[in-house]
């Protein structure tokens, strides 16, 4: 996936974990919670810095509306799970037919 020339690739960890936790609203321990609950997974620099990238952002906002839907981190969980997996089997698809 290659950069526009609006920024880098979405998936470029560019975000420092109080830049995220402000552009989401989320708090730098939510975050940090996410992550140990495998719901996240950021890059890392090469010190240990988390860099998030826009899909990371975009991942912390559809966990904010599975909660505020009422499912608990559990439910939230195996939402996106189910979704990735979905995401993954159109890919797969799109190429297969390709």
């Amino acid at each position: 996936m290659a950069g526009s020339a609006t920024g880098p690739p979405a998936h470029q960890g560019i975000y420092g974990i109080s830049v995220a936790a402000e552009l989401t609203g989320a708090g730098i321990q939510t975050l940090r919670m996410y992550e140990q609950r495998g719901l996240l997974d950021p890059q890392r620099t090469s010190g240990g810095t988390r860099r998030y990238s826009r899909q990371d952002l975009a991942r912390v906002h559809r966990i904010t509306v599975l909660l505020e839907e009422g499912l608990n981190l559990a439910g939230v969980s195996q939402v996106m799970d189910l979704e990735d997996e979905n995401e993954q089997l159109k890919q797969a698809l799109k190429e297969a037919r390709s």
